[in-house]
């Protein structure tokens, strides 16, 4: 009978967790969409302007005398480099934080130059610590909803130390949003910016358009005013900000989706397990009724032989 009493009281608190896990789920697939619609919309903005970019730093650099926008110097000699780590306050999202804190962990170690790291998110602050990193600022509790006013702080710290020459080198970390299943984590240069890279991406057949589209509007010749060194001076800062606040919605993104997936299949696994222990606690309670049965017939007959 106790083994009977305790295979119920687990199957009631298995069905007590689905019912949690299946609460989760519809939140987090109400989120995600929400936050599948704010990153995707802003991808296009995001590749417009890298083909402006690309454009004044051909601009610039075909005149003599031009000097390089500080955010486009390449220093040789790598010193340190600074990070920007985004990743979710809040667990229960299967393998995606684990897969971004060993991309991350395998990165620095692979540098040799010793790295300040920008933590945004408490899984990514609690990673660090326990890595034993320094971290030059936190960002928590952004919500699920994040600004872009709220993400230039970020943007604005690592602008900073690199036109100061404190760091020589910044990058981003982030789980990059794919599709509802699958999200990336990705470790990308953000300065000092690269146009040559980004022709190379742009290059790339995708979704936008084909690689001769795109190589064919990059061949406009576009008229700038006041003069192509003047707005790209003031296009490069806002570059970096935006593409922080991006990476930041393509975050949020992959979190929502990730946690729809986890407890999707949370709430699988415990209507599994509640069938299991059903087919248990059946099996249990026929094995009693068959001895109380037995038990019976026993009695029974112990008391015709008697008489």
């Amino acid at each position: 009978m106790a083994n009977i009493r305790l295979i119920k009281r687990r199957i009631r608190s298995v069905q007590n967790t689905a019912k949690i896990t299946r609460a989760m789920e519809m939140v987090a697939a109400s989120k995600m969409r929400k936050a599948q619609e704010r990153g995707l919309a802003g991808r296009p903005y995001s590749e417009k302007l890298i083909q402006v970019i690309i454009d004044l730093a051909k601009a610039t650099q075909s005149r003599e005398g031009s000097a390089i926008h500080p955010l486009l110097e390449k220093r040789e000699d790598v010193k340190k480099i600074a990070m920007i780590m985004i990743s979710p306050d809040r667990g229960m999202c299967g393998g995606l934080i684990s897969n971004l804190n060993r991309k991350v962990g395998y990165f620095l170690l692979e540098k040799s130059a010793p790295a300040e790291i920008v933590a945004v998110g408490r899984k990514s602050v609690d990673f660090l610590k326990r890595s034993g990193r320094h971290i030059t600022a936190e960002f928590t509790n952004m919500g699920d909803r994040p600004s872009f006013l709220d993400t230039l702080p970020i943007s604005r710290i690592v602008l900073d130390e690199f036109s100061s020459g404190a760091v020589d080198e910044v990058y981003l970390a982030y789980s990059r949003f794919i599709n509802t299943v699958n999200q990336e984590p990705v470790i990308e240069k953000l300065l000092p910016v690269d146009p040559e890279l980004f022709a190379k991406m742009l290059g790339e057949p995708d979704s936008s358009g084909t690689s001769e589209e795109l190589s064919s509007s990059q061949e406009v010749e576009h008229i700038y005013e006041p003069d192509a060194n003047r707005v790209l001076n003031e296009l490069l800062p806002r570059y970096v900000e935006m593409r922080v606040y991006q990476v930041m919605l393509e975050s949020i993104a992959s979190e929502q989706s990730a946690r729809m997936v986890a407890m999707r299949n949370a709430t699988g696994n415990a209507q599994d397990l509640v069938e299991d222990l059903t087919l248990s606690y059946n099996k249990a309670r026929q094995d009693v009724i068959t001895r109380e049965l037995l038990d019976i017939t026993a009695g029974k007959m112990a008391l015709e032989q008697e008489t």
